[in-house]
């Protein structure tokens, strides 16, 4: 998408936003094809990603994708689409799930978790390994549902419980 002049009235609408989210849950994998690990606490690293994470282990440097995140609310959505009663967050292998803020609000912005300072860089679109985790179909069940990918530009602890909130450019 372009970036909207900070005047038009699209860019003010994109700006606000009902109230800040909350971290409800942290994950990370060591390796690949292992179960996450559920964490109380993680400390993330300036342009790196997440402390004992597959993606901070392996190389230096994640990128865009230091971190995913997941909304809450999303959770009951992927459930009925797969069909299942409820799914736990580490099934779905994102890094944090964030509830009463709109994640998708947060693509292309700076924003806060407790100290550490992210940039969303794009959606976190799910991948093939969803069929197995969900069942036939699961794919298609997180498309539109799997989150959004952020850039780690300021580290620190990141706690169960931390308020999340969009900051502005240069914060």
């Amino acid at each position: 998408m372009a970036r909207l002049s900070p005047d038009s009235e699209l860019a003010h609408l994109f700006a606000q936003l009902p109230r800040a989210g909350r971290v409800d849950w942290i994950g990370v994998r060591p390796a690949r094809d292992v179960p996450m690990r559920e964490l109380e606490r993680v400390e993330a690293h300036d342009g790196a990603g997440l402390a004992g994470d597959r993606y901070t282990l392996s190389r230096s440097g994640s990128g865009k994708r230091g971190i995913t995140l997941l909304q809450a609310e999303h959770l009951p959505a992927i459930a009925a689409l797969s069909g299942h009663a409820a799914i736990l967050p580490a099934t779905l292998r994102r890094n944090l799930v964030v509830s009463g803020i709109p994640l998708v609000a947060l693509k292309d912005r700076r924003f806060r978790i407790g100290e550490v300072l992210l940039e969303g860089t794009g959606p976190c679109d799910p991948c093939s390994r969803m069929e197995d985790a969900l069942g036939q179909g699961g794919y298609n069940a997180m498309r539109g549902h799997g989150g959004i990918c952020a850039r780690i530009l300021r580290g620190g602890d990141i706690r169960l419980g931390d308020t999340v909130i969009a900051v502005e450019e240069g914060a």
